[in-house]
């Protein structure tokens, strides 16, 4: 019997596998691998063991040996999370992440109470190959708080930010382009969720906001933007812009002025123009306000709108005594605006002395006021002026031996009035408040192209 247990013996001796010598690795296959820290409480184990030899099959290139030490290890102690994250690493040396990551998902299950940055990076190498950038970089951002002196992944993070933040923006810009706008917002609002101190995409979303009629988020965006980067004349326009489409001026001229001072530019200060004009229009009287809309102007009308728009032309005109002497204009709403045009002649009292401001101006009476007017224009640009002081239309209407017909004349060949399609100047018709309107911004035009 003894004989036979001995025998049994010695076969079970000459058939057990035998050990394969743990190799010597002196270059490692895999520099960038770094093997998990084993729990100093495990560090003498033969699960910690065989995971050191595993690591040595590893580093030398036999992947089939390492993968089976691990294998081993995790028999030993079912739960010894080195060997699983380190089965992780081997499945990343044979380039399939999609294996690796649930090994390092496992290794960070069995792993609660500390941090590994092993099995950390691996897993964010694994998520990386497989194109989930964001979830990468989250691992690797988790690696960096365990061990801050890791400044390669740092880079990483930082690299993997920007393309990321690209991408988002590449998605949110063709998104706005095609229309789709809430897909648009979606990205928008991913992007800077990533990169919450960009300007632009503050500026950019608010512009899909604005797209969709969302004027106040529109707004908080734009402000958003400027407060980021004062210097952005962009976003203050186009706060201006919004302010004043929502009739808000003083706001408006404010976003415009904040622009300009950032940098010129010609559509802004057009509309700091108009909006100046509104707000002075706006404290213009009521009259003066009725005259772009009124059928026929008075004399009173005329001499405001003169006034106001061409003050320059009636500072060096020559002076008319008889000005002083009006007699009806007193209580007048525009009696300043008619005392200015009398004193300057560009229109003159009656002989009476009366000035009859109520009086409806025709035809004759716009052209006899622009050729005064124009006359002054002449003074300060006697080159432009002799194309209309040379010129003798030939009017349906009106001869050249009428009285009014050397003003008419003046007046159409300057381009500040116009004929009917027949050639006929109409001395007689009554002008509207549009037509006055319109033959005063041609004279301003003249007076301001020196």
């Amino acid at each position: 019997m003894r004989k036979l247990l001995l025998a049994v013996g010695l076969c079970a001796s000459a058939c057990a596998p035998k050990l394969v010598p743990t190799p010597i690795v002196t270059d490692e296959k895999y520099p960038q691998f770094r093997q998990p820290a084993i729990p100093a409480a495990l560090a003498a184990s033969p699960a910690a063991l065989t995971t050191a030899r595993g690591w040595a099959f590893l580093q030398s290139g036999d992947l089939k040996t390492a993968e089976h030490e691990f294998d081993m290890a995790l028999k030993i102690t079912p739960a010894f999370y080195p060997a699983e994250a380190s089965l992780g690493y081997v499945e990343l040396a044979r380039k399939d992440a999609k294996a690796a990551l649930p090994h390092f998902d496992r290794a960070l299950e069995l792993n609660l109470e500390q941090v590994d940055l092993s099995t950390l990076v691996g897993r964010g190498e694994s998520l990386l190959s497989l194109g989930r950038e964001d979830d990468a970089r989250g691992a690797f951002e988790a690696a960096i708080a365990a061990d801050p002196t890791r400044t390669d992944l740092a880079q990483r993070v930082e690299v993997l930010k920007f393309r990321s933040a690209e991408q988002r923006l590449a998605r949110a810009r063709e998104a706005a382009r095609a229309g789709r706008l809430d897909e648009a917002l979606q990205a928008y609002t991913s992007a800077i969720a990533a990169s919450p101190d960009s300007p632009f995409l503050y500026r950019e979303l608010a512009g899909v906001e604005r797209q969709k009629g969302n004027a106040d988020a529109a707004l908080e965006h734009f402000r958003k933007a400027v407060a980021l980067d004062p210097s952005d004349a962009r976003s203050q326009a186009q706060i201006g812009e919004m302010l004043e489409a929502a009739g808000d001026v003083d706001g408006a001229e404010r976003a415009y002025m904040a622009s300009l001072a950032v940098e010129r530019n010609a559509e802004v200060e057009k509309r700091v123009e108009g909006i100046r004009s509104r707000l002075a229009l706006a404290s213009m009287p009521a009259e003066y306000r009725a005259i772009d809309s009124a059928a026929q102007i008075t004399r009173a009308d005329l001499a405001a709108l003169i006034g106001v728009r061409l003050p320059g032309l009636l500072q060096n005109g020559r002076r008319s005594s008889d000005a002083a002497l009006i007699t009806d204009v007193r209580t007048n709403w525009a009696a300043t605006w008619i005392m200015s045009v009398a004193r300057a002649g560009v229109m003159e009292p009656f002989a009476n002395h009366a000035f009859q401001p109520r009086t409806v101006v025709r035809r004759t009476d716009l052209a006899q006021a622009a050729a005064q007017l124009l006359a002054r224009v002449a003074a300060q640009n006697p080159a432009r002026a002799r194309a209309w002081e040379s010129a003798r239309p030939r009017f349906s209407d009106l001869s050249p031996n009428h009285l009014a017909y050397s003003a008419a004349s003046v007046a159409v060949a300057s381009g500040v009035m116009k004929t009917g399609s027949d050639s006929s100047f109409q001395p007689s018709r009554v002008v509207t408040g549009p037509e006055a309107i319109e033959a005063i911004g041609k004279i301003e035009a003249l007076a301001a192209s020196r």
